[in-house]
């Protein structure tokens, strides 16, 4: 494996290596409990599972080529830092993530010993403690498996991008720039939030980093112009969670699923693209009918200065020309962590040629960023390395085949019907997880149900990656929500709720990716242009019916003929399609009668 293009490391060294030094600051930077945080007890534990770790992670570094050259022979040692590794990785899932997560991991991983006892399709043979240790720990199909391997190289480089561009100041430069786009324009301050969490978000990767990153800036200034609490939180929440799917840094599940998937990640990003556009699309139909239905007049956003765009562009050169050496040099086939090494030298650079000031604080700010990176990957290692145990156990039980069965079967083979249990499930296993985390489990628990009813495979993955990451405003646990209602002052179950009817066409647009192969990019050119007109049709149309506002308020009949229609344009099916043009064209009749009559009296 070549590590940031430059150095050459094996596969099992490179990721032992780097789970060692994750979950060793996973318990040097996490407490074991809030409220022990920083007491003797705290500290005592940490050292202890620190000393553990590296015990365990050296034995199995300088264990594991004797293992695989002796073609899987073990000792008992293996066995005992084995069971180290186990157990260090669910405290470190525990306080990196929560609860949910390590309860999961506990469930799947005790599965292979109760599951002679469990009825129909869950039966199986079991196995021993001592064989599913050295099944998850020696090998590459647990806990060092494919998420941790994409956590030590994918994740953690572009982690690092992303805590230089904020280091450098991309907040401010992506804010200002935002803000003067939108100057002026009905719902200016939303609009910037939309804006504003698009660009964050394409190097965060987090709804709810994104919401604590941005809302704090634009929550106050939508709520000034006139939106609601919780309104303001709503969209900012939405918008959010939207950044992770926006190329080209769509998040670390991005990355996982290209290397589950199989394909370069520059597919990834081009599948991503247009999804992507439809739902920062409707979220501004939505932003902009609720302004037109509160009566909110154009005002303008006060800047912090009273620099012009072409001067803001100028200032925030860098971080454009880092942006476009990464995109450019994957699209010239360049690995990921090359373009991605590459795109931070840019940055310096030129920030350095802007600058003009080369010191001891400089250097300090660099290394501060490449500091943050590692700290903002630690947690998601410990979720890849959790996520590994679940993967691993399902490969072993053939429990991942059974769950593909048990949908295949509930949905009598009827492919609607099974992508409505697959939503379910999938928006169900994503409650408060983060997107990486939901992601992981959804890959491997409910994306091979699609793909057994010959679903593409880039497809299904990307159906449960979208619901993974509206898992986070979909209530009753929605913590991009949470975070948002916070910062907003609202009710977080109002915000919550408020954001999932903002959020609706987000709901329909995974069915659209499967009958309609357009919207990934992944049909004929006119079927991709035709998939492009009809989904910002029908987003608008939907977020037309959802606020039910569209150039005056709408009746109950109207709103309905408005989600009906919208609805079957972005379902793709030609006979939907049609008979949702049908449905918008009585709309506009039937509204402009309306309009007429309104304006004679």
């Amino acid at each position: 494996m070549v590590v940031s293009g430059l150095l050459a490391v094996s596969t099992m060294q490179t990721r032992l290596v780097h789970l060692m030094l994750a979950l060793t600051l996973v318990f040097a930077l996490k407490p074991l409990r809030r409220d022990l945080s920083g007491s003797r007890a705290d500290r005592l534990v940490s050292f202890v599972l620190v000393l553990a770790t590296l015990a365990a992670s050296l034995w199995l570094l300088v264990r594991w080529k004797a293992i695989a050259f002796s073609g899987g022979l073990t000792e008992p040692g293996d066995f005992y830092a084995g069971l180290v590794i186990i157990v260090v990785v669910f405290e470190a899932a525990r306080r990196g993530i929560g609860l949910i997560l390590a309860g999961i991991t506990l469930v799947f991983f005790c599965y292979p010993f109760v599951s002679p006892y469990l009825p129909g399709l869950l039966n199986s043979r079991g196995y021993s403690l001592e064989r599913m240790v050295i099944f998850l720990t020696t090998d590459t199909q647990g806990v060092y498996g494919i998420p941790i391997g994409v956590a030590s190289t994918y994740i953690i480089v572009f982690t690092i991008f992303g805590a230089l561009l904020s280091r450098f100041g991309a907040g401010d430069f992506f804010f200002a720039l935002s803000v003067r786009l939108t100057a002026g324009l009905r719902a200016a301050s939303a609009k910037s939030a939309v804006i504003f969490s698009t660009l964050i978000g394409m190097v965060s990767g987090s709804a709810a980093g994104n919401v604590a990153v941005t809302g704090t800036l634009t929550i106050p200034i939508m709520k000034r112009e006139g939106y609601a609490p919780h309104q303001a939180g709503a969209i900012e929440a939405v918008a959010s969670t939207g950044g992770q799917l926006m190329p080209p840094v769509m998040g670390a599940a991005a990355f996982i699923m290209a290397e589950i998937v199989g394909v370069p990640y520059i597919s990834i990003m081009g599948a991503g693209l247009l999804p992507a556009i439809l739902f920062f699309g409707s979220i501004f139909f939505v932003v902009h009918f609720q302004a037109v239905k509160s009566g909110l007049e154009p005002v303008k956003i006060d800047a912090e200065d009273d620099r012009s765009t072409l001067r803001v562009l100028i200032e925030g050169f860098p971080f454009i020309a880092s942006f476009g050496t990464l995109i450019g040099l994957m699209l010239a086939g360049y690995s990921p962590f090359k373009a991605s090494l590459w795109a931070m030298l840019v940055l310096i650079g030129l920030d350095l040629a802007w600058q003009r000031k080369f010191d001891l604080d400089y250097v300090r700010k660099i290394l501060g960023g490449i500091a943050e990176g590692a700290r903002g990957v630690v947690t998601i290692s410990a979720a890849c390395a959790a996520a590994g145990i679940i993967s691993g156990t399902l490969g072993i039980t053939g429990l991942g085949s059974k769950i593909a069965v048990l949908i295949d079967i509930a949905s009598g083979g009827y492919l609607l019907v099974a992508l409505f249990f697959t939503m379910v499930t999938s928006i169900i296993l994503g409650m408060g997880l983060p997107t990486t985390a939901a992601y992981l489990i959804l890959a491997t628990v409910v994306a091979p149900a699609l793909v057994k009813l010959d679903v593409p495979m880039l497809t299904a993955h990307f159906f449960v990656f979208y619901y993974g990451c509206i898992s986070t405003i979909t209530p009753p646990v929605a913590l991009a929500a949470y975070v948002a209602g916070g910062i907003a002052k609202a009710d977080v179950n109002k915000v919550g709720w408020t954001a999932a009817a903002y959020a609706v066409t987000s709901f329909f647009l995974p069915f659209a990716f499967v009958f309609g192969p357009g919207l990934l990019l992944q049909d004929g050119i006119g079927e991709n242009l035709l998939a492009v007109v009809t989904g910002i049709v029908g987003t608008g149309a939907v977020a037309a019916a959802v606020i039910g506002c569209l150039a005056r308020p709408l009746s109950p009949f109207s709103r309905c003929l408005a989600c009906a229609g919208g609805g079957c344009l972005i379902i793709q099916i030609p006979a939907t399609a049609l008979l949702g043009t049908v449905l918008l064209l009585g709309l506009i009749v039937i509204e402009s009668r309306s309009l007429r009559a309104a304006t004679k009296l």
